[in-house]
C-alpha cells in the first residue's frame, strides 16, 4: 500500500491527537526519518483547532505528495474568521508554541481562506522510507471514516 495520499474526516478532540499519530505511524510503516516532523506538525495543527476554534469541531486532515517530492499536510476547519498567528510564548507559558514549532520544522506553511472555512497547511521533507514516486502520487484519497 502506498502511504500517500491520506485523507480523514474527524472531530477535533484531544483523543484524536494521539490517534492520528498512531494512524500515521502505521501508515508510514518503517519510514522513520522524517516521520517525527510529520507527527509533530499534525499534532500541533490539530491541537490549534481544539484550543482556538473549539473542541468537537469537524475537520479534514489531508497528507499528500507534491510535485517537488515533499509531503503536504493540510488541516481544514469551518472557522474562516479564526486565523492562526505566530506568537511568542513567555518562559512560564504552558502553551503558545504550536505554530512556532510548525514554522521551525516545515519547509513552508500558510493558510488558504475558503468561503466556508480555512485550510492551514505545511510542507515537509518526505520521510526517508518513501520513494519519490510514493510522494508524488496524487491518487484518490483514502477516507477511513475515523471520528472522535
Amino acid at each position: 500500500m502506498t502511504p500517500l495520499p491520506f485523507t480523514v474526516d474527524l472531530l477535533a478532540v484531544p483523543e484524536a491527537v494521539p490517534e492520528m499519530r498512531r494512524m500515521l505511524r502505521w501508515r508510514f510503516g518503517g519510514a522513520d526519518a522524517g516521520v517525527p516532523d510529520l507527527l509533530l506538525c499534525v499534532s500541533e495543527l490539530l491541537t490549534n483547532v481544539i484550543v482556538h476554534v473549539g473542541e468537537g469541531t469537524p475537520v479534514t486532515l489531508r497528507v499528500s505528495g507534491t510535485g517537488s517530492g515533499r509531503v503536504r499536510v493540510e488541516l481544514s476547519d469551518p472557522a474562516p474568521g479564526v486565523w492562526p498567528a505566530l506568537r511568542i510564548a513567555g518562559c512560564g507559558d504552558e502553551s503558545g508554541r504550536g505554530l512556532l514549532l510548525v514554522d521551525a520544522f516545515a519547509l513552508r506553511w500558510g493558510v488558504e481562506q475558503g468561503l466556508y472555512g480555512k485550510t492551514v497547511w505545511c510542507e515537509l521533507r518526505a520521510p526517508g522510507g518513501l520513494r519519490p514516486r510514493q510522494v508524488r502520487g496524487r491518487a484518490d484519497a483514502v477516507s477511513p471514516g475515523v471520528s472522535g
